[in-house]
C-alpha cells in the first residue's frame, strides 16, 4: 500500500493515475497515523520550497523516513528531501539527503542566456548502482524546473543530467530516493522507474 502525501502542493492525479497504471494500491492522505503505516510514501509537489516547506507535515515525513520503509520525493518533492534552498530566500529542508537547492543561472559560463526554467526531454545518465534504476537502460525524461539539487555528496546520486550545470536527476540513500523530473510524465523510462520503486517497497516489506 502507497501512500501519497497530500499537503497541498502536489500533482497528486497524474501521480495516482500512474500507480494505478502500474496496479499498485494507493491512498492519498495528509493523516500523520494513516501515512506512517504505508509500506512506501511518495512526496510529490509542485510550486516553492518555502511555500511546501511551511505545509508540509514534516515531523511524519521524517518519522516514516526513520523507519527504513522506502520514502520517495518527486519534483519539488525530492528537493524538499535535502539540507537548504535560496528559493525565495534561505529554507531549511527535511534534510533527509546532503545538499542544497540553487536557482539556474540563467547564463552559461561563456555568458550565453539559456531559458529558465527548464522544461523538456533530457538524457539520464546513470552514475551509481541503484536498485531503482536496476535493469533500466539510460533515456530521456522529462523535466519543469527552475532550481535544481547541488549534491555535495557524490555518494547519494544514482542519475544525472545536462542542462547548462549538472543536475541531480535521480538520487537515493537507503531507503530515501528522489527524482527530479516527472516520471508519471516520462514515458516507458518514467514508468519503469516508479515500477522499480514499487518493487524496493515489496522487497522491503517482505524482510520487515
Amino acid at each position: 500500500m502507497i501512500g501519497i502525501v497530500d499537503y497541498g502542493m502536489g500533482n497528486l492525479f497524474s501521480v495516482s493515475k500512474a500507480l494505478e497504471r502500474l496496479g499498485a494500491d494507493y491512498f492519498i492522505s495528509a493523516n500523520h497515523s494513516e501515512l506512517l503505516e504505508a509500506d512506501a510514501l511518495i512526496l510529490p509537489g509542485v510550486g516553492a520550497f518555502r511555500d511546501a516547506m511551511e505545509r508540509l507535515p514534516a515531523n511524519t515525513i521524517k518519522e516514516f523516513a526513520a523507519t527504513g520503509k522506502p520514502l520517495l520525493g518527486i519534483c519539488l518533492g525530492m528537493q524538499l528531501l535535502f539540507e537548504n534552498s535560496e528559493e525565495n530566500g534561505f529554507t531549511e529542508g527535511l534534510g533527509l539527503l546532503p545538499g542544497s537547492v540553487r536557482r539556474f543561472p540563467g547564463r552559461s559560463e561563456n555568458g550565453e542566456p539559456y531559458k529558465v526554467p527548464h522544461m523538456g526531454w533530457n538524457r539520464l545518465k546513470f552514475v551509481n548502482a541503484s536498485p531503482l534504476t536496476s535493469n533500466l537502460e539510460e533515456d530521456y525524461v522529462y523535466f519543469v524546473h527552475s532550481y535544481f539539487v547541488n549534491a555535495e555528496n557524490s555518494e547519494v546520486l544514482i542519475a544525472k543530467a545536462d542542462y547548462h550545470e549538472q543536475v541531480s536527476a535521480v538520487v537515493g540513500r537507503d531507503n530515501i530516493f528522489g527524482m527530479q523530473f516527472h516520471p508519471e510524465k516520462s514515458s516507458r523510462l518514467g514508468m519503469a522507474l516508479l515500477d522499480n520503486f514499487l518493487k524496493i517497497a515489496v522487497e522491503r516489506k517482505a524482510v520487515r
